[in-house]
């Protein structure tokens, strides 16, 4: 009976949804971001003032707050204009981005590094530093995954960790991924709209090294002094390396997966048959049905042919990924109406913040694409912003890597380098934080680590704002 009712109503809609046009932030209230701001705040308060009841409910106070934006939307706007954005955020965004998290993370977990691996100063930032460099290779999931379990267990014993934790989230699940469109999902979007490889390697490079440079420094200094503090006062565990094991790597064919994974992701870039379908108003390319189905057989074939001992040894389970996919999936459909009104431009009601990249002759302010794009991109998901601010700048890939050169190098760097301000930025950010607390490490509050980021990336951020703007 059930059935037939969804059938029923399934062909009562096709025709509306098909004809459904993108929702006009022209004509939307601020009002309709209450229910992402409520995700927002949640993420930022039930740990502090209630984490009992946050960790076992979690994934239900997102779906009241995605209701409560979907049920006043649907009498608003209709049935089907709500059914349609319902199905883009889950076909053209959220599924491709938690399919390739997942194969990410099912995929590194299975790659397992082991060896006695003790956690001094030098050992800390070298391992930061290969992760920053992997993390354009493999992305900032891939490298985040395959190297925070070993990270974690050589500071297991150190009193001081947490900004061992913080530090990686900034370096490997963020700044690293700023040199190739595999690296980081905006650069990715800006591949698909025609910037190029070449391009974002070579633009990005300085700016990458430069961060990366100074953050490895800052990392040092703050990790020798805090060693050395544990060390005076007798809290440094005494490291026993006669029985010390040499380091070695478990799961290689994990590696080969990994590369295959790169390889579905540029698929979907520089293969386009022009083959495509439409689901209920929403454009479907094969190219990218393609790309979903072999990175999810690719999962599978890491599951099935990476011993249990491997996955044990890493402590592998499905909580982080589930959490992510929970809340990024009330993110990613409480935000449309927020990424609409900021594509108004100047008919929306954020029209200031779109004003604010121009000057009063129109043309664009880089530094200030810079902190706008970074900014958002610290509280809204960094893909659909930079796209907002792309086509704002021109939104032709090729005038942008020409004359506005400089204004694309802003957006980029805004949407990479800031995405590591918040725990929400940027996915692996959330990954990294539910695998540390899975091993005991307490980390920051929401609020906590803004306090880190602040202190630390903000100078940092007005020095590339003067050396590069």
């Amino acid at each position: 009976m059930y059935q037939k009712l969804l059938i029923l109503l399934a062909c009562a809609l096709i025709p509306a949804l098909a004809q459904a046009a993108e929702l006009d932030g022209a004509k939307l209230s601020l009002l309709w971001g209450m229910p992402f701001a409520g995700i927002l705040l949640s993420i930022a308060l039930f740990p502090i003032f209630a984490p009992v009841f946050w960790h076992h409910h979690f994934g239900k106070i997102t779906a009241v707050w995605t209701l409560l934006f979907f049920l006043p939307f649907s009498l608003s706007f209709g049935l089907n204009i709500s059914a349609a954005l319902v199905i883009h955020a889950l076909l053209t965004e959220y599924l491709p981005f938690i399919i390739l998290l997942f194969a990410l993370y099912t995929v590194s977990g299975g790659i397992l590094l082991w060896g006695s691996l003790h956690g001094s100063p030098k050992l800390n930032t070298a391992i930061l530093a290969i992760g920053t460099l992997l993390a354009s290779i493999m992305g900032t999931t891939g490298a985040a995954m395959l190297l925070i379990r070993p990270l974690l267990r050589a500071n297991e014993k150190r009193q001081h960790n947490v900004h061992v934790v913080v530090f990686f989230i900034f370096l490997v699940a963020n700044v690293g991924g700023g040199l190739t469109p595999l690296g980081d999902p905006p650069l990715f979007l800006g591949f698909l709209k025609g910037v190029s490889f070449g391009w974002t390697l070579q633009h990005m490079a300085l700016p990458v090294l430069t961060m990366s440079l100074a953050l490895l420094a800052i990392f040092y200094g703050l990790d020798h002094y805090l060693f050395a503090k544990e060390a005076k006062a007798g809290t440094l565990a005494v490291v026993d390396r006669s029985h010390d094991t040499p380091i070695k790597l478990y799961g290689k064919s994990n590696l080969l997966l990994l590369l295959a994974i790169v390889a579905a992701v540029l698929l979907s870039g520089f293969w386009r048959p022009g083959i495509h379908t439409v689901v209920l108003g929403t454009v479907v390319e094969l190219q990218n049905v393609l790309r979903d189905i072999l990175l999810l057989l690719i999962a599978v074939l890491s599951l099935w042919i990476t011993p249990k001992q491997v996955r044990a040894g890493n402590e592998f389970n499905w909580g982080p990924i589930l959490e992510v996919g929970k809340l990024f999936a009330g993110i990613f459909l409480t935000i449309a109406p927020v990424i609409a009104i900021l594509r108004a431009g100047n008919e929306g009601h954020l029209a200031s913040l779109v004003q604010a990249v121009s000057d009063s002759q129109g043309q664009p302010v880089d530094h200030m694409y810079f902190w706008m794009t970074g900014i958002l991109s610290s509280f809204l998901d960094n893909a659909p912003t930079y796209l907002v601010f792309f086509n704002l700048a021109h939104g032709d890939a090729q005038v942008l890597m020409g004359p506005m050169a400089s204004t694309l190098l802003a957006i980029s760097m805004g949407a990479v380098f800031m995405g590591a301000n918040t725990y929400i930025g940027n996915a692996p950010n959330f990954m990294v934080k539910a695998i540390a607390e899975q091993r005991h490490v307490k980390m920051p509050s929401f609020f906590g680590y803004m306090a880190w980021s602040g202190a630390v990336l903000l100078p940092l951020f007005v020095m590339m704002t003067w050396l590069f703007f």
